[in-house]
């Protein structure tokens, strides 16, 4: 569904929205994490994702996602609230709109982590998004890692693991595609970074609106 007509939010000039995707389990957060340990200024800004899954051990409402109820996802959706709102292994999935605006407002690169549909979806709302695609050194590389971190049942690991070769066939749809080899997370946040600035030298002067 896409979301109705809402006054246009624009950025500061040369501020990049960088959409990171990739299957379960390729390493994402630790890319992320790792991008927040790297000394850069302005730091890059991660958006908060809304979804109405409940929360794992660990996480935290407000920190690790906006946890809302159906009820509530639906109503930010129906409102234009969100960028893209998708529904992703029996859950709902979308990034709050004007938390991306005001971050490119201030001049800050802004960093998403979503999922190929949300992706797809922002890239037809956000032509000049930055779209990276994380992918495994290999298949066994990632079900390896999708079972070790065993937080998912043995129905839910089979639906990822069928959903990772779907994802994987997309990554034509993206603009850079970076391999996140084993035990070298570093290496991989240094290469997106890299991209990042690459891209922000190229468009020094635009300005993206959402």
């Amino acid at each position: 569904m896409r979301p109705p007509a809402t006054t246009p939010i624009e950025g500061a000039p040369g501020a990049l929205l960088v959409i990171i995707s990739g299957p379960s389990g390729v390493g994402k957060d630790t890319i992320i994490d790792a991008l927040r340990r790297r000394d850069r200024q302005p730091a890059f800004h991660y958006v908060i994702t809304c979804t109405t899954r409940a929360p794992r051990t660990g996480e935290v409402d407000g920190v690790s996602y906006h946890f809302l109820t159906v009820e509530r996802f639906l109503g930010l959706r129906d409102a234009g609230e969100l960028l893209e709102a998708n529904e992703v292994h029996g859950n709902w999935y979308g990034t709050p709109r004007r938390e991306v605006g005001a971050a490119l407002a201030a001049g800050r690169d802004v960093i998403l982590k979503i999922d190929v549909q949300g992706a797809q979806a922002v890239k037809e709302r956000v032509p000049d998004a930055l779209l990276v695609f994380v992918v495994p050194p290999s298949m066994e590389a990632l079900f390896q890692r999708l079972r070790s971190r065993a937080t998912e049942s043995a129905d839910e690991l089979e639906l990822r693991q069928r959903n990772a070769a779907i994802e994987l066939a997309r990554q034509g749809d993206y603009d850079r595609v970076v391999v996140n080899e084993t035990g070298e997370v570093e290496r991989t946040a240094a290469e997106i970074e890299a991209i990042i600035e690459q891209e922000k030298r190229r468009h020094a002067s635009r300005r993206i609106r959402v």
